[in-house]
């Protein structure tokens, strides 16, 4: 087996308590071991997506037991580019942390930053069901910490309303497992896809009520309307760096649902045919619609990025709803776009708040209000999908995808209309506060916006913040820039996820080997009971 498969999940692991019960009081050496972790992540998602590239599968089995009854993780190309992309965007979001030093403004920051990637992670990698509800634990116990992380009244009750709403969804999910595991017997993902597209259509109520309820489920992880009510106040009272990680949360929800629903309950399933698509795809719609009113009318600019993440998650899960190899395609370019995008705008927002609070509305010239603009406008045309960044050739795939379907006309016009009244939004925000903003008094935030959003006693003499910020930017121009190199890969991975053979035969490939037993002389011999071959090497 390949070890380097598992070491994301192990190292984070490993690094996190360390940092609690050593380093709990020395804030530089968590810093370094908090990065040095994360560069090293990096590293190791790199050379799993290299191994990846190619199309191979590869599982890794946890105690060498063989699936579907053991733990199993699985490699291919759609979690290789998740992991990547989850790393990268961690170690830009932790430079900032540093930089801005949110990281001391309350304890075992570091340690839970590296316990919420080593559960986003692992919802990436796993290939059992029943794990993926371990991994949404332990990335939401993580969060849970980091939501209060510096204190506030704001926060704290921001953070109770996420708690409240994700325990929900974790008592579903636990109904949702029992419910299939009741008809089918098993939660590993390639053998459950099996089991359920062998079922008779006269046992399939149960298995669609399962079905229903996982989509339930997702849908609250990836805020889709109605389910999208804890977000704004959620992401937009979190510690920044907190709320640009949480940009790759939303996209564990949609992550799951492109997995689940394209290799358990794919389109050629006939027991839970057309469940999903006769109403994922209007949620969607009304999602991005919604987004793009609050963005119009948000009059704080944490309110202002939280709604501009929910327009993106509308249109990403408006991609994926289609459920054919274009729109998915598609769907994970937008994803990467957004994820970056979404990001870059929270760490903005923070740097405006640092300077003249929360409020959108004419205030005095803030320090270093030249970058800062730039970086504002630059993170609300990549959001808002105009020319000539990522966003606009990830909302171009999505028309050109959803040509043919029967709902066409209302997917181009909700997402053209939506990205007119988006940039509409942000540019009536950059225009009160770094353009009507000249000429005023300078004067320092009001002490309300300090005590509930921010510090304001930081100066603001790191250039870390900045790095950050423009190295998600820069990461959206490379996006831009080598478009055709990632639609080929994304187009791959679509059509692996629309063809799911390989996975399910590579995954469930030992489920049949012998048991090694010892021989009486102490020399192992191989239990053959007919079905199958002795183990070879290769199989370790």
């Amino acid at each position: 087996m390949n070890h380097l498969l598992i070491a994301p999940i192990v190292l984070p692991a490993l690094v996190a308590p360390f940092i609690i019960m050593t380093l709990r009081y020395h804030i530089d050496l968590q810093r370094i071991f908090s990065l040095t972790t994360n560069v090293l992540l990096v590293a190791i998602a790199m050379a799993l997506a290299v191994q990846a590239a190619d199309g191979t599968v590869q599982v890794y089995e946890l105690g060498d037991w063989q699936a579907p009854f053991g733990i199993v993780l699985v490699l291919d190309r759609l979690s290789a580019m998740m992991v990547l992309l989850t790393t990268v965007l961690a170690l830009a979001v932790n430079l900032y942390a540093i930089g801005s030093k949110w990281d001391e403004r309350g304890a075992n920051f570091h340690a839970l930053y590296l316990f919420q990637l080593m559960g986003i992670i692992g919802a990436f990698l796993t290939g059992d069901a029943f794990n993926l509800f371990v991994f949404f634990e332990v990335l939401l116990i993580a969060s849970y910490g980091l939501m209060i992380h510096g204190g506030g009244a704001r926060r704290f009750q921001a953070g109770v309303q996420y708690v409240v709403f994700n325990l929900l969804g974790s008592t579903l999910f636990l109904f949702a497992l029992g419910t299939i595991y009741g008809v089918t017997g098993t939660l590993n993902l390639a053998d459950l896809a099996q089991r359920v597209a062998e079922l008779p259509a006269e046992d399939s109520a149960l298995i669609r009520v399962g079905a229903v309820m996982l989509l339930l489920v997702f849908a609250i992880k990836a805020s889709l309307l109605p389910l999208h009510f804890w977000l704004p106040a959620s992401y937009a009272n979190a510690p920044a760096p907190v709320a640009a990680l949480f940009a790759i949360m939303t996209k564990v929800g949609a992550y799951a649902i492109l997995r689940v629903y394209t290799l358990v309950f794919g389109p050629d399933v006939a027991v839970v045919d057309g469940l999903v698509e006769s109403w994922l795809l209007p949620a969607a719609l009304l999602t991005i619609a919604i987004g793009a009113i609050g963005v119009l009318g948000s009059k704080e600019i944490g309110k202002l990025m939280s709604f501009g993440a929910i327009t993106s998650v509308g249109t990403l899960l408006t991609a994926i709803a289609l459920f054919t190899p274009e729109a998915t395609s598609a769907a994970l370019y937008y994803t990467v776009h957004s994820t970056l995008a979404a990001a870059a705008l929270f760490l903005v927002a923070d740097m405006v708040r640092e300077r003249q609070g929360g409020d959108i509305a004419p205030k005095p010239v803030m320090a270093q209000s030249g970058l800062i603009s730039v970086l504002f406008f630059v993170a609300a045309i990549a959001t808002a999908g105009m020319p000539p960044l990522s966003g606009f050739l990830g909302k171009l795939l999505i028309l050109d995808a959803a040509r043919d379907n029967t709902l066409a006309v209302w997917v181009w016009g909700v997402i053209l209309v939506s990205s007119l009244v988006t940039i509409m939004g942000f540019a009536r925000a950059g225009t009160l506060m770094f353009w009507k903003s000249h000429g005023l008094p300078s004067e320092q935030p009001a002490e309300e916006d300090a005590s509930e959003s921010t510090t304001t006693t930081t100066e603001h003499t790191s250039a870390m913040p900045f790095v950050a910020c423009f190295s998600l930017l820069a990461g959206l121009v490379a996006l831009t820039l080598f478009a055709g190199a990632v639609t080929r890969y994304t187009t791959a991975t679509a059509a692996d996820l629309f063809a799911p053979e390989a996975y399910i035969e590579t995954v469930l490939a030992n489920r049949d080997r012998p048991v090694v037993e010892p021989d009486a002389d102490g020399t192992d011999k191989a239990k053959d009971d007919g079905a199958g071959a002795p183990k070879s090497e290769e199989s370790n």
